[in-house]
């Protein structure tokens, strides 16, 4: 891949995907498309198709998904597996006949099961339950990883799957109810700072523990995977490092400047209690993230400062 190759970054206006296309376009890369869901739904299999015979992209990488936290995962499992499978089955199944050269699918570290050693290194897929909160949007991207790997083994299509650990940064989703956590915290402890709130009230006992990556930090591991990784198996992308759900509220509460009380709601669910990838893999391509996790939650509550509050 280089600056002139036609690079199709699938989901570009959401989190994971807007940041690709800054790391692209950082290096100069000037060929990137991208789609509008008006002009082009990701679930409808004609319109893919139409696309890609118009297009005709060398290179793309699947960012495209719907998302969401324990709340929306739990609300609307349907949606979730459906709408995961339809996009991800329509983009490399199309990527594939059109000939692309390269292919990257973007799943998320829920793949792994509910209990599974830590941190968990590739070869924990499969190997017990998956977290019941979000084994919907699981299956879904347990299914887009295999068929990656499939379409790699039976037809030699060069598809590449990277696992990302929990995922902020500028351009996230701050809906109180169907974001995920640092997003959902970082409006709730500033509506209540704004509001003079005396409590603020978060699910679980706080106990639950959780890996962060900058969406910065992975849109440049998907160019360095997309260079140089070239293994049919999934690969991790991490920091390698995670605290308790209530050590990241704490920074939080602190970035945003809230006096009052918190309170955990231990009728609530905590998740998965760990969640920690094993990052070893990534480490010899050269890859580490860069950003700090206090370091991201002020650019990120700047950012949502700024477009959002």
């Amino acid at each position: 891949m280089n600056p002139d190759s036609k690079v199709f970054v699938a989901g570009a206006q959401g989190l994971v995907g807007s940041a690709i296309v800054r790391n692209l376009e950082e290096k100069h890369y000037n060929n990137i498309y991208w789609i509008r869901r008006k002009n082009c739904d990701l679930r409808d299999r004609e319109q893919v198709d139409s696309y890609f015979e118009q297009a005709k992209p060398e290179y793309v990488i699947i960012a495209a998904a719907k998302v969401g936290g324990i709340h929306a995962n739990s609300t609307y499992p349907a949606e979730f597996i459906y709408d995961n499978l339809m996009i991800q089955t329509n983009i490399i199944d199309a990527a594939y006949k059109n000939g692309v050269k390269k292919l990257i699918m973007l799943g998320s570290s829920c793949i792994y099961p509910r209990l599974a050693k830590q941190p968990m290194k590739e070869e924990e897929l499969l190997a017990s339950e998956l977290e019941p909160t979000n084994d919907a949007y699981a299956v879904a991207k347990i299914a887009g990883l295999r068929m990656a790997r499939a379409y790699r083994q039976q037809y030699g299509f060069n598809a590449i799957s990277l696992m990302p650990t929990n995922l902020y940064g500028p351009g996230d989703n701050f809906h109180p109810e169907n974001s995920h956590v640092m997003p959902a915290l970082i409006r709730r402890f500033h509506e209540a700072e704004k509001s003079d709130a005396p409590k603020v009230t978060c699910w679980g006992d706080g106990s639950a523990m959780r890996e962060f990556l900058h969406v910065d930090d992975l849109a440049e591991a998907c160019y360095v995977c997309m260079q140089d990784y070239e293994e049919d198996y999934h690969i991790n992308v991490g920091t390698g490092e995670d605290v308790t759900i209530k050590e990241l509220t704490e920074t939080i509460v602190d970035v945003v400047g809230y006096a009052g009380e918190v309170e955990w709601d231990t009728s609530k669910p905590n998740g998965t209690p760990r969640k920690l990838l094993n990052v070893d893999k990534i480490h010899k391509l050269g890859w580490k993230h860069k950003i700090g996790l206090r370091e991201g939650i002020v650019s990120t509550y700047k950012w949502y400062m700024e477009n959002e509050a």
